[in-house]
């Protein structure tokens, strides 16, 4: 599939199974994977769809699905040691879905030989499709997208217990957007300074970091080292250019 096929498949599903459960969902079609994390229908009737047209499309793939991982934690591993895999986050920001709000995201990344190639972003409520190719740029809505850098902006962590900890000179850790695939836009868009992530679980990271770094910017792990896909453990930082990735790296808390 190249990667305007990719694109329409997300799009096609979340018209098909997303959309219509946006501020629809019956409680009978929300559960808790652990406490505090919920699944809905559509994230899994979307995972099945996207899934299935990767697996006929690159039946000698690894398909990491966040549900379908959830249910075997072998996935994982499997992925981390394919030379060719997707991810698919079906529904990012699950808990803004559930609570009506629009900033939820459909994601897909792709992984060869180690290296992110390409990633997609969709934002059914916003129309927004975040596209990018290894190389060859990212792109919003068919235009080329460049980084921002968020003057003023602050620096947002998705970990709820260091939101107000100190940078030092950097200021002080607000809230995300808590969704990937609306985090990285807003960092690109200059709307934050810098992203502070506690975990990195390819589905939510993959896509965002592809369309970040070919957007002009960078992306590391806490300790500095870079970010490797097969890596699953460690936390992440994300920026606008690699001097406030090194300072905000120097200042993150311990």
């Amino acid at each position: 599939m190249d990667t305007a096929a990719v694109l329409t498949l997300l799009q096609d599903v979340a018209a098909e199974v997303i959309n219509p459960r946006f501020r629809a969902l019956a409680d009978e079609q929300v559960s808790e994977k652990n406490p505090g994390d919920l699944v809905t229908v559509a994230d899994h009737e979307s995972e099945v769809l996207i899934t299935a047209a990767l697996n006929a499309a690159y039946p000698d793939a690894v398909v990491l699905g966040e549900e379908a991982m959830a249910a075997d934690a072998s996935l994982l591993d499997a992925f981390a040691a394919a030379d060719h895999g997707f991810t698919v986050d079906p529904v990012d920001g699950t808990k803004n879905f559930v609570n009506g709000s629009p900033d939820h995201a459909v994601m897909v990344s792709e992984v060869v030989a180690g290296e992110i190639t390409r990633g997609w972003i969709w934002q059914p409520q916003h129309e927004n499709a975040y596209v990018a190719e290894r190389g060859a740029g990212a792109w919003l809505n068919g235009e080329r997208l460049n980084v921002t850098t968020g003057t003023g902006a602050p620096f947002r962590t998705a970990r709820r217990q260091w939101v107000g900890r100190g940078l030092g000179d950097l200021g002080t850790l607000e809230l995300t957007w808590a969704c990937c695939g609306v985090d990285y836009p807003h960092l690109i868009a200059g709307d934050a300074a810098a992203l502070v992530y506690s975990r990195s679980m390819p589905w939510d990271h993959l896509p965002g970091a592809l369309i970040l770094t070919e957007a002009g910017g960078a992306i590391g792990r806490h300790d500095g080292g870079p970010l490797v896909p097969q890596r699953l453990e460690g936390g992440i930082v994300a920026a606008p250019d690699k001097a406030t990735y090194d300072a905000a790296v120097a200042a993150l808390p311990v």
